[in-house]
């Protein structure tokens, strides 16, 4: 466990007030001027397009399913592609990163945790990085160590940062005759966005959204959020099952970092990639409703009410044994394992039939 001398403390962050001030008057006022009467041409398109891409991809890809949560691995071409444009969004070190967000995902929603809910929803969008000192400790990083770009990067930063992420738009602006473009469009309203679509994650999915695998958590999966940010918006899931690659596990889910790794994957690059079972994840969804329904129901005190929570009770185990059958049977014979299926599939009819008169009784009852 951390020192108590690693708990984040109030102190106002002059160059992050700074730089996130110059940025966003330059990005959503200065910015607009120059559309209005320049106009945007197709390099300045295309180049604010690569980076508004790229950015939040090497952050959700390489900052935190690859270094920090190592849900896969990768090519170290990949690699060294996560921290170059990482860099270039200006979200710390990857190193660093990877150290807050571990931090964040074992002490989350306490004193210890960098961007606690807790302390509201500014401190957690944005004013832990402005009014508060994160003090470092990178004893839970020694993985990362071993990794001399990961180290190379952590070191020489700022550097990283400004050739990405200003001089090289910058530079490419120049080549095509729009520097300002590039500096306006590509550096300022990139960044400008780009962050504040990242820090979604942690303020919007800790109060907003749905608790569908952990109710007492104060992530939430929001499907808004995860447009804005390739797919990190189902934060209930990802906080109950950090190890999977994947955020959005079902099929409508919109998740393209998923898609991105799963390519990768396909053609070399990636490997390793880390899964829940399916299993696991209903278990875990079934868990949760129940748990709700039981919370809900505890409210009210009523005799007929009370043999209903049992009945409620009765069908959940029995779910539950159908669902660790169906399991055990994952890999026998294929007449078996569809035998399994069924029973719990049967038995989930009479279970959703339940659980939804226990929310119409909650929902009459609020």
């Amino acid at each position: 466990m951390s020192n108590i001398s690693t708990l984040p403390y109030r102190k106002i962050v002059w160059v992050n007030i700074v730089f996130f001030a110059v940025t966003t008057l330059l990005g959503l006022i200065a910015a607009p001027i120059y559309l209005y009467h320049n106009g945007i041409s197709v390099s300045e398109a295309v180049l604010m397009a690569v980076f508004m891409i790229t950015t939040p991809l090497a952050i959700t890809m390489g900052y935190h399913r690859l270094f920090a949560h190592m849900s896969y691995k990768a090519h170290p071409i990949l690699q060294f592609l996560y921290l170059f444009f990482g860099a270039a969004a200006f979200e710390q070190s990857a190193y660093k990163w990877a150290s807050q967000h571990r931090i964040h995902h074992r002490y989350a929603d306490t004193d210890r945790d960098p961007y606690s809910i807790q302390k509201g929803f500014f401190h957690a969008h944005i004013g832990w990085l402005i009014f508060w000192r994160q003090p470092a400790d990178y004893s839970n990083v020694r993985d990362l160590e071993r990794n001399r770009m990961i180290m190379h990067q952590h070191t020489y930063f700022k550097f990283w940062a400004v050739g990405a992420g200003i001089v090289l738009p910058m530079l490419i602006g120049f080549m095509t005759g729009h520097t300002l473009g590039a500096l306006l469009l590509a550096v300022c309203l990139r960044l400008t966005l780009v962050y504040h679509f990242t820090f979604c994650i942690n303020s919007v999915c800790h109060m907003f959204g749905k608790a569908t695998y952990d109710i007492y958590s104060s992530a939430r999966d929001h499907w808004f959020a995860a447009v804005l940010t390739f797919g990190e918006g189902y934060h209930n899931y990802h906080h109950h099952f950090p190890a999977d690659y994947r955020n959005g596990v079902r099929w409508f889910h919109w998740d393209p970092t998923k898609w991105l790794i799963a390519s990768l994957a396909w053609v070399g690059l990636a490997y390793d990639l880390k899964k829940i079972s399916r299993y696991k994840i209903l278990a875990a969804r079934l868990r949760a409703q129940h748990q709700h329904a039981e919370d809900g129901l505890k409210m009210h005190s009523d005799t007929r009410l009370e043999v209903f929570r049992q009945t409620l009770k009765v069908q959940y185990e029995k779910l539950k044994k159908t669902l660790a059958d169906w399991e055990q049977n994952a890999k026998s014979p294929v007449s078996k394992f569809r035998e399994a299926r069924d029973r719990f599939q049967a038995s989930r009819k009479e279970w959703e039939l339940l659980y939804s008169q226990a929310l119409r009784f909650m929902a009459a009852r609020a």
